[in-house]
């Protein structure tokens, strides 16, 4: 069998972190296995659907180098979610009701007040052709709910009712259907629901395995009646844990600042944010991965902890950095030259262990070659400093032997030494090692910044 996975996202905001989880488990598990991978824009909500947050999903999983073995878009299908209703409708498996928000949320808090669980009571079962009739005369429009299968002849009766499954990450699981009321499929506007449309898909794309949060379990079980009802055997579904902040909060509410494209714009490197994110929820400290194919070849789902997985943006921003620290000048000589068009291997090499960002390196840039205001600490220190800069050419060892030469004629040593030299030649208080910036600036730049002509 090959395993076909798919991510689903609705084009009605963009992507978010708490999205790309799940984009990014299925896309890893299908890349480990050998499978495929389908990536399915669930845009039945056409009021609500925007061409141009399609483009944006897909670009940023194209910037996170993810692709896809095949596209689909829900609302090129709705004449075949028309075929399935029919057919769920022949069968007996779908039926009009014609209550109210209203009507149905008095109901609940009825239910509720009389200490029983606010289930949809099936009224619309027990409605003749003549009422229908008077109902649809009066202006109402159906919608439409899926019968669950949790009665023995009589739906008004139901009784307990599992939908069970072996939960790639949480075990067996089993959901009782008759603690649930039927779901609707189909809106009064004639628009689909998620519930019947993604199961449509899932049978006709031969989609294997189902990788998605754990607020989805209930709903799988609904699901699984639905599959079977279409004579269709469910997939196996996985329910990964949920993310919190790192202070143990929901990230629910912050789910907007958290999107995909921020992430971009704030110069986070795409291989830290899924390296970071394929992480999440594993005991292994999170290490930089080089690229996407190695990420798939280390990926275990197995390895995923049940429990909340914290998601840190310091934790992220750190290891951006650390993955900067480690890479190659020829990984970055393309994108430094809209950045820092001057930087060459050595100002790389010799900045790169103290980068936050790429973006970073501009400013180092700066420092070496271009015109910078010294900040002169003791101007008769950086005078006498100034007086024995050795000849060039320098090299790795200059700053030493420079830096010597000021203590034996200045008597200073320790941080009254160097300070104030990393002060008037960079206007930092700290930053890259001096031996490897120094010959980059060279002698007459030193000079200058030292308070000389």
């Amino acid at each position: 069998m090959t395993i076909k996975v798919r991510f689903a996202p609705s084009p009605t905001g963009r992507l978010h972190i708490g999205n790309l989880r799940p984009a990014l488990l299925n896309w890893l598990y299908a890349r480990r296995n050998g499978g495929r991978f389908l990536l399915r824009i669930d845009d039945t909500d056409l009021a609500r659907s925007r061409p141009e947050l399609t483009l944006a999903i897909k670009t940023d999983l194209t910037w996170l180098g993810f692709d896809w073995d095949q596209y689909a878009q829900q609302s090129d299908r709705f004449g075949r979610y028309r075929e399935v209703v029919a057919q769920l409708e022949a069968a007996g498996r779908l039926y009009a009701c014609y209550e109210s928000a209203d009507e149905l949320d008095r109901r609940r808090k009825r239910q509720l007040a009389m200490g029983r669980p606010p289930v949809y009571d099936r009224a619309a079962l027990r409605l003749t052709a003549d009422d229908r009739a008077k109902l649809e005369a009066e202006g109402r429009k159906p919608h439409w709910r899926f019968l669950l299968a949790n009665h023995r002849g009589d739906p008004a009766n139901p009784s307990r009712t599992e939908a069970a499954w072996d939960d790639l990450l949480r075990g067996h699981q089993t959901v009782d259907l008759a603690s649930l009321s039927d779901p609707v499929l189909v809106k009064e506007d004639g628009s689909f629901l998620y519930t019947l449309s993604s199961v449509v898909d899932d049978i006709d794309f031969a989609i294997t395995h189902v990788i998605r949060g754990e607020d989805h379990v209930t709903n799988t079980g609904v699901q699984i009646d639905i599959f079977r009802a279409l004579g269709a055997a469910p997939p196996a579904f996985g329910h990964h844990s949920l993310l919190i902040g790192a202070d143990g909060e929901a990230l629910s509410k912050r789910l907007g600042s958290l999107s995909l494209a921020s992430f971009r714009e704030s110069g986070l490197e795409p291989m830290a944010v899924t390296s970071y994110v394929a992480g999440l929820g594993v005991s292994e400290a999170i290490e930089p991965a080089p690229s996407m194919a190695a990420l798939a070849a280390g990926f275990d789902l197995t390895r995923l902890s049940r429990a909340p997985a914290r998601f840190d943006e310091r934790e992220l921003a750190d290891l951006n950095a650390r993955l900067l620290h480690g890479l190659p000048f020829g990984a970055v000589a393309e994108r430094l030259k809209p950045i820092a068009p001057a930087a060459d291997e050595p100002l790389w090499l010799a900045v790169r262990g103290n980068l936050r960002q790429l973006a970073d390196v501009a400013r180092w840039q700066a420092v070496v070659a271009g015109p910078m205001t010294p900040v002169i600490e003791d101007a008769a220190f950086c005078a006498a400093a100034a007086a024995v800069l050795p000849g060039e050419p320098w090299g790795a060892e200059t700053w030493g032997a420079w830096t010597a030469a000021v203590k034996a004629a200045t008597g200073r040593k320790g941080r009254e030494l160097f300070h104030p030299l990393r002060l008037a030649l960079t206007g930092a208080e700290q930053g890259p090692e001096m031996k490897a910036l120094l010959p980059l600036m060279g002698r007459d730049r030193v000079t200058l910044r030292l308070g000389g002509n």
